[in-house]
């Protein structure tokens, strides 16, 4: 079965069930999730807890031995199984699986993962673990969802914010919910349980957002402009490789391109995704992106990411940001949009692009 986050806590009050599996790349909730059952097991009675880290090499057989070996300090224990790259192996696979089939007596076992995609959902072994244990499948929390999220958090210890502040909020540690804790954790400390002033908010909250070139795919996909710029300015003040940044953009350009032209061959959108390989939230983002941008305009975008790598290499004249922002840009627009539009809103040069 599936439990959400948000309803693990409630889940625990009836007690622990024998086995779980925490799957998701954002580290605070994912700690979160854990830390509610490891509670639970505790509240229990779990008194003994042994953890296993999974890495290249690990020896399987450690574990099997674990769960079949009684407790020495306590009735009941914990096993917790931490899988960084979410690849067990063929060894490891057939471990968990058989682990799965024959829980132990007396035993809580608890899996870390990173974030579910579609292999690891139709693994022989996760499929029976989610048979019959609970899966908690961690997502990242939106951008559009962050003040809602904080305001949250911060009704919790007993404040408020006005919109405006958790706006403001949101924008210093979007990408980085652990440093969004922390401020929130520091709020408390500074000021009492009551409604908190934008200034106030402001004074004390530090900028650390955090971006990455995955997130300025994500921007590019739904043609968000000014998350676009938001995302290049983050990474330019972080000092990211240029390279590193174009390569991000080019990827979802070819990407496009490919699905564009192998609908035009007659696959359908369906086949196309799959043959591209992509899967979960960006299959979304697709569509809408390939009704904003035709076949010739990401031909000219993929020429356009050509020139910036000739900039990046020193090749040719130019400044490479400029050249990054440009193309980034020109990914949000519509083919139909007047060029004045960008213009009067933009200082760099779109006219290769479009």
């Amino acid at each position: 079965m599936r439990v959400a986050p948000e309803q693990l806590p409630r889940h625990l009050e009836k007690g622990p069930a024998a086995l779980y599996a925490i799957c998701g790349d954002e580290p605070l909730l994912v700690w979160e999730a854990a830390h509610a059952v490891r509670q639970a097991a505790a509240a229990a009675d779990f008194g003994e807890r042994e953890t296993f880290i999974v890495e290249r090499g690990f020896d399987w057989s450690r574990f099997a031995e674990a769960a079949a070996s009684l407790s020495l300090f306590a009735a009941k224990r914990l096993l917790e199984i931490r899988i960084p790259a979410g690849k067990p192996g063929i060894d490891g696979g057939a471990a968990l699986a058989r682990h799965v089939a024959a829980l132990p007596v007396d035993t809580l076992t608890l899996i870390i993962l990173p974030r579910l995609d579609r292999q690891l959902r139709t693994t022989a072994w996760f499929e029976a673990l989610e048979r019959r244990g609970v899966v908690v499948a961690v997502e990242p929390v939106a951008r559009e969802r962050l003040p809602a999220w904080i305001g949250a958090r911060l009704k919790s210890q007993g404040q408020s914010a006005e919109a405006a502040a958790l706006a403001f909020m949101a924008e210093r540690v979007e990408g980085n919910l652990l440093a969004a804790h922390q401020e929130i954790q520091k709020l408390g400390l500074l000021y009492p349980a009551a409604t908190l002033s934008f200034e106030q908010v402001k004074d004390a909250v530090l900028d650390v957002a955090r971006y990455d070139v995955f997130q300025l795919g994500a921007a590019l996909l739904k043609g968000d402009a000014a998350a676009t710029v938001r995302i290049l300015d983050g990474l330019q003040g972080e000092g990211a490789a240029p390279p590193l940044v174009l390569w991000a953009i080019a990827q979802e350009i070819r990407v496009l391109l490919n699905i564009a032209e192998q609908v035009a061959a007659g696959r359908s959108r369906a086949e196309a995704l799959r043959a591209a390989r992509v899967w979960g939230p960006r299959q979304e983002l697709i569509p809408a992106a390939l009704r904003r941008l035709s076949r010739d305009r990401l031909e000219a975008l993929l020429a356009g990411a050509c020139r910036a790598d000739r900039v990046a290499k020193g090749l040719s004249g130019g400044r490479v940001w400029d050249e990054l922002m440009s193309l980034a840009l020109a990914c949000c627009v519509p083919d139909a949009a007047p060029q004045s539009r960008y213009d009067m809103n933009f200082s760099w040069p779109f006219s290769g692009y479009v």
